[in-house]
Parts: C-alpha cells; sequence; structure tokens
C-alpha cells in the first residue's frame, strides 16, 4: 500500500513539474527555470519507471497470484 501511495505522489510531482515548467515557459523566462523543471520531471519520470520495475519484480504491484489459462 505504501508503495502505490508512493507512486502516486510521484505521479502528482511529474505533473506539478510540467505544468510549472509550462508557467516559466509561458511567461518568458526560457533560461534556467524552465530547463530545471523539465530536468526534474525527467528525473522523476526515471525514478518512478525504475520503482515500477522493482515492484513489479519483487509481486508489490500487479496481479499477486497469476491464474493460468
Amino acid at each position: 500500500m505504501l508503495l502505490k501511495i508512493l507512486i502516486i505522489i510521484m505521479l502528482l510531482a511529474i505533473a506539478g513539474n510540467l505544468f510549472s515548467a509550462l508557467y516559466y515557459l509561458m511567461k518568458g523566462d526560457t533560461s534556467e527555470r524552465t530547463v530545471k523543471a523539465l530536468t526534474w520531471r525527467i528525473s522523476l519520470s526515471l525514478a518512478l519507471f525504475l520503482l515500477l520495475m522493482l515492484g513489479f519484480y519483487f509481486g508489490v504491484v500487479g496481479q499477486p497470484n497469476p491464474t493460468p489459462i
């Protein structure tokens, strides 16, 4: 359950960084703040991908007892 809550928090953080980058881009401040926000978004996305892969590997995320067809 804790991993699922962490996944939701990370998805919200990714969306927040994406919208903050959009805000800075629309504001006209394209120098450093937009790049930092997008860099954080990419880093969080990679961390979330690795977290999901570990969750699937250890059986925390996904179908716990798959039934054969």
